[in-house]
């Protein structure tokens, strides 16, 4: 039996996050926001205080094990879904704040996009 879309799309977001705020924080990437080398310094680079960064980061991680959680226990879903969709929104705002190229901000939307597409799913 295959897996259903929405569960895929789950674990897809789920990972994605925890790779960024787990795995590769430390790292600079071709998407970080302004000239950050790090997920901190991106914070920095958009203006944002200190506690943004572990706000924000608790706040995704969190989603992310909902996400995972959701697969087992389906109220979990929409509310990080939700959670996903709004923090992506801001990663696209403090992209476009800082004037980045459209790539940089290709993740986020991506991130979006499945999170939005999680949360119809939810409804149908």
């Amino acid at each position: 039996m295959p897996f259903p879309i929405s569960m895929i799309l789950q674990v897809v977001v789920a990972l994605g996050l925890l790779n960024v705020w787990l795995v590769r924080a430390g790292s600079a990437t071709s998407f970080r926001g302004g000239d950050a080398r790090s997920l901190k310094e991106e914070f920095a680079a958009y203006g944002l205080p200190d506690f943004f960064f572990y706000l924000i980061g608790a706040l995704k991680v969190g989603s992310a094990v909902m996400l995972i959680a959701g697969i087992w226990i389906d109220a979990l879903v929409m509310p990080a879904a939700a959670i996903v969709a709004v923090l992506m929104v801001g990663a696209l705002v403090m992209h476009a704040k800082v004037k980045d190229p459209a790539i940089k901000s290709l993740p986020a939307f991506l991130m979006l996009v499945m999170s939005v597409s999680l949360l119809v799913l939810g409804l149908t």
